[in-house]
C-alpha cells in the first residue's frame, strides 16, 4: 500500500503525548508498504527530522497557520459555517497541498490524524475518488467540549465549551460521516462517536507502548516519588495536575510529609510552573526523554478529568513497572483491573488514600508492578497494534 499521514503535530521520536502513536504507526507500516508524511512543523522541531526520514519516502513540510485575532474569531464565528476550532490550523495552503499529493502519487489510503487534520480530507475534491479517506479521532471535540461544558459549568471555560460545541456539533459528525472509515483509540470512543451517530464505519486501533524500550532495567526510584507526564498544550492535562497539586496532594502530605512529586512535559503554563518547589516538587518542562523520570519515580498518576481517548503515559509507566493510580477516565482503554493491573479512584480523597495505599504497601506494589508490565508485554506492544491497523487498512483499500 501507499499510504499518506496528515498529523496534527509533527510526529518526531522524541514527542511527548498523543502524537507518539503517529510516530509508531509510520515506523511499523513502513516496513511493508510506501508511507509518506505531510504536516505542519514548528522551527525547533526540525531537528528531529532526521528520526522520521528513514521511515518515509516523501515528506513535505508547512509551517503552522499564524494565530487568528480575536476579533477574526468572532468574525468567523458569526459568518463562516467551520467551527472556529478547526480553523487554528486551517490553511488552504495546506489543504491544495493535500489534493495535488494524491493526484500525483495516486495514494491507496490517506490517514489524517487528530480531528482537526481531518478537515483537509473533507469535501476535498482533488482527492481521487479510489483513495480512502481514514478520519483517525484521537479525540472527539465535540463531545470533549459538551464534557467541558458539564463540569465547568457557567464558569469563563464552560461558556467558552459551549461556543465552540455550537459550531461543532454539526460540522464534526457530518465531516465523519464523509469518511470510508473512522478510527478510534478505545471501544468507549467508538460507542461515543456511534450514540451520535450510528451510521459511521468505526473500528478500534488501541494505543500502544515500546516495551523494550520502556522496561524496568535502569529503575532507581526515589522514595516516596510521585510522576505525572503530559502535553501542557492539551487542556485535560493542564486541569488534572492543577487538580492534583491543589486538592489530592496536600492530602497526600498528611500521611507522607515527603511525597515528592515530578510534573513532567512540554509547555506548561505559569500556574503549573508556580507549583515548582525545591526537593517537593519539579517542574521540568520539554525533556529529551521521559525515560529517566519514570526510572527515578515510584508511582506514575493520572487524575484527568476531561477529554476522551487513550493515554499513551498510562502505558508507558506500567510497561516500566510503575504502579498507576488513575481517574476511571485516565484509564480508558486499558484492558486490565482495578486492584489488579492499576487502581482506579475519581474522588479526590480515594485517589489521595490509593497512592498513599501504593507507596507504603510493599505486596501491593510489587503486585501492581509486575502485572502492569505482564499486561504491557502480552496486549499494547507497538507492533501488535500497528499489525491490526495494517490488517484493517488492507481489507478497506482491497474492497
Amino acid at each position: 500500500m501507499k499510504i499518506l499521514f496528515l498529523p496534527k503535530e509533527f510526529p518526531h521520536s522524541r514527542i511527548v503525548g498523543g502524537p507518539i502513536i503517529i510516530y509508531n504507526r509510520i515506523k511499523y507500516l513502513s516496513q511493508k508498504h510506501e508511507v509518506h508524511l505531510l504536516s505542519f512543523i514548528r522551527e525547533e522541531q526540525r531537528q528531529f527530522l532526521p528520526s522520521l526520514e528513514r521511515f518515509c519516502k516523501r515528506i513535505e513540510l508547512f509551517p503552522f497557520p499564524k494565530r487568528r485575532g480575536i476579533l477574526r474569531n468572532i468574525f468567523d464565528f458569526i459568518f463562516l459555517k467551520k467551527p472556529n476550532y478547526f480553523l487554528m490550523t486551517y490553511s488552504n495552503f495546506f489543504l491544495n497541498k493535500v489534493a495535488e499529493m494524491a493526484k500525483e502519487e495516486h495514494y491507496d489510503c490517506i490517514i489524517s490524524e487528530y480531528s482537526m487534520m481531518a478537515q483537509y480530507i473533507y469535501n476535498n475534491r482533488g482527492i481521487p475518488s479510489e483513495t480512502k479517506k481514514i478520519m483517525s479521532v484521537h479525540e472527539c471535540y465535540t463531545i470533549a467540549r459538551r464534557k467541558l461544558m458539564r463540569a465547568k459549568g457557567f464558569s469563563r471555560e464552560g461558556i467558552k465549551a459551549f461556543l465552540y460545541y455550537v459550531k461543532l456539533v454539526g460540522y464534526e459528525f457530518k465531516m465523519y460521516e464523509s469518511a470510508d472509515l473512522v478510527l478510534t483509540l478505545t471501544y468507549e470512543g467508538k460507542e461515543e462517536l456511534l450514540r451520535y451517530n450510528p451510521r459511521l464505519k468505526v473500528k478500534v486501533v488501541p494505543h500502544g507502548v515500546d516495551v523494550d524500550y520502556f522496561n524496568l532495567e535502569e529503575r532507581k526510584p526515589e522514595k516516596n516519588s510521585i510522576m505525572f507526564l503530559g502535553n501542557f498544550g492539551h487542556l485535560p492535562n493542564v486541569d488534572g495536575i492543577i487538580y492534583f497539586c491543589k486538592v489530592i496532594l496536600p492530602m497526600i502530605r498528611k500521611k507522607i510529609p515527603d511525597a515528592k512529586l515530578y510534573i513532567v512535559g512540554q509547555n506548561p503554563n505559569q500556574e503549573i510552573k508556580d507549583f515548582d518547589e525545591k526537593d517537593k516538587v519539579i517542574v521540568t518542562g520539554f525533556v529529551d526523554s521521559v525515560k529517566p523520570y519514570f526510572d527515578l519515580s515510584m508511582i506514575s498518576i493520572v487524575p484527568v478529568r476531561l477529554g476522551g481517548g487513550f493515554r499513551g503515559k498510562a502505558l508507558e509507566a506500567m510497561s516500566c513497572g510503575l504502579p498507576l493510580v488513575s481517574t476511571d477516565l485516565g484509564a480508558e482503554g486499558i484492558h486490565g483491573k482495578d486492584g489488579e493491573h492499576f487502581l482506579i479512584a475519581d474522588k479526590p480523597e480515594d485517589f489521595a488514600e490509593k497512592v498513599y495505599q501504593v507507596l507504603t504497601d510493599k505486596d501491593l506494589y510489587q503486585k501492581l508492578s509486575v502485572n502492569g508490565r505482564k499486561l504491557m508485554e502480552d496486549e499494547y506492544s507497538w507492533q501488535k497494534g500497528v499489525e491490526k491497523l495494517e490488517n484493517i487498512l488492507e481489507k478497506l483499500t482491497a474492497e
